[in-house]
């Protein structure tokens, strides 16, 4: 048997022998490292890492934002009661519009008082003498009517003035209706806040 062995070993090159020399017992050669050295993640893992939200869920955080959110409306509406065009819904937007306003809020108009005429009637109307609700009453609808005819008088009037500053092809519809409306609220009610002086007309 010990001749055969020698034999064999002879026979073949050394180059193989040598490399069936069986491998040392270093465990840092033996047990190599797989991926990055960390098991996988599972899908559970995965998902709930994905539905993670950006910003941390913490006690400070949500005060943050809902500070954060308070002075975005906060500036929205300070914009919004300047007449700050990119504040301002449809109804109120552009130049023509904002020359309407102005025009509306330098003047003085009997439609203005209706609101604080009616308040005052139903004061009276509590009087236990009908005579008073009665000519509280009539006086009432008669200043209404009075006002409706200012406001349609004002609407004519802005719709004459906004044609001949703008054109008359590029005025806006609904102009007329538009200063008949801001006529009809109380100055200090009027959004956008007026930003002119009674008696101060747009040019």
């Amino acid at each position: 048997m010990r001749v055969i062995l020698r034999l064999n070993t002879d026979f073949y090159p050394r180059s193989l022998v040598a490399t069936s020399t069986p491998p040392t017992n270093d465990d840092s050669a033996a047990t190599p490292v797989a991926g990055k050295g960390r098991p996988t993640p599972s899908r559970a893992e995965q998902e709930a890492a994905r539905r993670r939200p950006l910003v941390a869920d913490t006690k400070e955080a949500r005060a943050a934002a809902k500070q954060q959110l308070r002075e975005q409306r906060e500036r929205a509406q300070a914009g919004m009661a300047a007449g700050e065009d990119k504040y301002l819904p449809p109804r109120d937007k552009g130049p023509q519009r904002r020359w309407v306003r102005d025009y509306v809020d330098a003047g003085w108009h009997l439609s203005e008082w209706v609101m604080a005429l009616m308040v005052v009637v139903i004061l009276v109307s509590l009087v236990p003498d009908p005579t008073f609700s009665f000519f509280a009453f009539i006086g009432l609808w008669a200043f209404i009517v009075i006002a409706v005819i200012d406001m349609v008088l004002l609407g004519i009037r802005v719709k004459r003035k906004v044609a001949a500053k703008f054109g008359k092809e590029r005025m806006e519809k609904g102009l007329g209706w538009y200063a008949a409306m801001r006529a009809l609220q109380m100055r200090f009610m009027r959004l956008p806040k007026p930003q002119v002086k009674r008696g101060a007309y747009p040019a």
